[in-house]
């Protein structure tokens, strides 16, 4: 039935022409309020039990070092947004800066990025939703969660910025009444107000900071989600760089003192699970029913950032059909009705199935390979464009466009140390999935890749 009903909305918005072209419909608020659902402020609670006893109840000083590390990498996507304000995103960097097989690969890479991201989202949704209804199969929670994000996709981006406004809302409300009822718990107790950045003395050193660093990262996986849009935003050589360096400071800043105000409610690692460590938090903050409303809060924003991770891969599918890398008659055709990449849409749909056979830890370890592959790839893209093709490398220049990007791609080669063995295999078995597929596409080479003129 699920297959059926895509079919029925395909053939509906299916009529296209090639004039048909993306609406320009988003401002800088907008952006920026995609790019945070897609990153989900209370995200930090995800890895909060783990990091907090690696480094001894460090959580703030973690994500203070993750933040500066992150920005140089949100520097860089967003000087190559200037450059080239188009869909694509890293692909489509990569392929100007160094042509057209090294962007093929680079965009191929990232969609280990984008396509299971949604699937992430998807699963950790059915994980807490099977909790509260044991009885239901989690596959039912999947596909209703798939369906329900695909149709808002279908309809258009403003949708998609319209449910955006209304998730980051409800985590807005939800870390007032957080804050309020935490500083209400506090009141009659001695609080330590410098113990989040000192520690407990349960671990020492420097190297447990760096190390938790390294895995918080992972919070920041979508502020280059708002360089996908750039041909849905409104003077998009303004608006997106903005919107990128907004993002990346305003999830940082949130992060930060999420983790601060938690270790300062609950002053200790000793969890009853570290993995849900936020539900001691939570209970203790407001008791078990407060615990729920962050259940119920938590599951809307991984509803969010299924909505957006979904909108931006479709982008980058779209982008790629459209250069012909992928077959264009499916992937690079936009819908005349909704000015959507609707084929793209529904690929992705079909493939967020596997959710329903994949493990979580496995996602996770493919995602962010993926991204740090994209994230080295702009970097160096900043300097072989700027400083190298326009030779912009004077002054300030200099600063700009080869100590920032380098500094940048040093960090994250430095994150690579922190992913598994399997996260290398699975990454490397997709790119080298990636050069059979370049190679029989340029038939063994003798055919250059297609690319578009973006001019046009």
């Amino acid at each position: 039935m699920y297959a059926v009903h895509l079919l029925i909305i395909y053939r509906k918005a299916s009529t296209v022409t090639h004039t048909t072209t993306l609406r320009r419909a988003l401002g800088i608020p907008s952006l920026v309020f995609f790019g945070l659902v897609y990153m989900v402020p209370l995200t930090v609670f995800t890895t909060y039990g783990l990091v907090t006893v690696t480094t001894g109840g460090r959580v703030p000083v973690a994500y203070i070092v993750t933040l500066a590390a992150m920005l140089f990498t949100a520097r860089s996507y967003a000087r190559m947004a200037y450059a080239y304000p188009y869909a694509g995103s890293a692909y489509v960097y990569t392929q100007r800066s160094f042509g057209p097989h090294t962007g093929f690969l680079a965009g191929w890479a990232l969609l280990l990025d984008y396509l299971f991201l949604p699937m992430l989202n998807y699963l950790v949704m059915s994980v807490y939703l099977s909790s509260w209804f044991p009885a239901v199969p989690k596959w039912v929670f999947i596909v209703a969660a798939i369906a329900v994000v695909s149709l808002l996709n279908v309809l258009g981006i403003m949708s998609v910025s319209w449910a955006s406004f209304s998730i980051i809302a409800v985590q807005v409300i939800f870390i007032v009444v957080f804050v309020v009822m935490g500083l209400v718990s506090l009141s009659g107790h001695t609080v330590n107000p410098a113990a989040p950045f000192i520690g407990d003395g349960t671990t020492e050193g420097v190297g447990v900071i760096f190390t938790g660093a390294a895995i918080l990262c992972l919070s920041f996986l979508g502020f280059d989600a708002v360089s996908t849009l750039a041909e849905e935003a409104k003077n998009p050589t303004r608006s997106v760089p903005r919107a990128i360096m907004l993002t990346t400071v305003i999830a940082g800043v949130l992060f930060i003192a999420l983790s601060y105000l938690s270790q300062i409610f609950f002053p200790s690692n000793a969890f009853a699970d570290v993995d849900s460590a936020p539900l001691d938090v939570m209970t203790a903050v407001g008791g078990k029913f407060f615990a729920v409303f962050f259940t119920a809060v938590f599951l809307s924003a991984a509803f969010g950032s299924a909505l957006t991770s979904h909108a931006s891969v479709s982008r980058i599918l779209y982008a790629m059909g459209r250069d012909g890398v992928l077959p264009g008659r499916i992937f690079g055709q936009l819908s005349a009705r909704f000015a959507t990449p609707v084929a793209a849409i529904l690929s992705v749909s079909i493939l967020s199935l596997a959710a329903i056979l994949i493990s979580l830890d496995l996602l996770v370890e493919v995602v962010s390979f993926g991204a740090l592959i994209a994230f080295s790839a702009v970097n160096l893209s900043v300097i072989k464009h700027y400083a190298i093709d326009r030779r912009e490398r004077t002054g300030m220049a200099f600063a700009h466009n080869i100590v920032v990007p380098l500094i940048g791609f040093a960090l994250t080669v430095w994150l690579w140390t922190s992913l598994s063995a399997r996260s290398f295999y699975v990454g490397l078995g997709w790119l080298v999935l990636g050069v059979i597929i370049l190679t029989l596409s340029t038939r063994g080479f003798r055919r250059p890749t297609p690319m578009l003129s973006l001019k046009d």
